[in-house]
């Protein structure tokens, strides 16, 4: 019997950088950072050859940008009750938010203006 916190809960299925997936279940009030821990601490076993040595390092990627330590579930407004992928990699940094459209631009040597004949 399906309840509704069942309901109210948000299904995530992580995928690994080498394919393989889980799926976990986690409250929209649990950030990215919660999550990684989560993930860390009920490792999958069938993912032993991916395991990492600290949950610190684990990012999650949603619609390809990664989810900095404080974004909530709820925050992304992801559906309850159903099943949202997400990417589940080792890495040590993060690109700080909205910065990669600004380091291409510094890269630029090209003019961003026209001429209008």
């Amino acid at each position: 019997m399906t309840t509704q916190r069942d309901l109210d809960m948000v299904h995530l299925r992580l995928i690994l950088v080498s394919g393989k997936t889980q799926d976990f279940t986690f409250s929209p009030n649990d950030s990215a950072t919660d999550i990684a821990k989560h993930v860390f601490d009920n490792w999958p076993a069938g993912w032993e050859e991916e395991r990492v040595s600290s949950p610190s390092i684990l990012r999650l990627i949603f619609q390809g940008r990664f989810l900095h330590g404080n974004v909530t579930l709820g925050a992304l407004k992801l559906p309850p009750g159903r099943t949202t992928v997400m990417h589940l990699v080792a890495r040590e940094t993060l690109p700080e938010p909205n910065s990669h459209g600004q380091r291409n631009r510094e890269k630029s040597t090209e003019s961003n203006c026209c001429l209008l004949l």
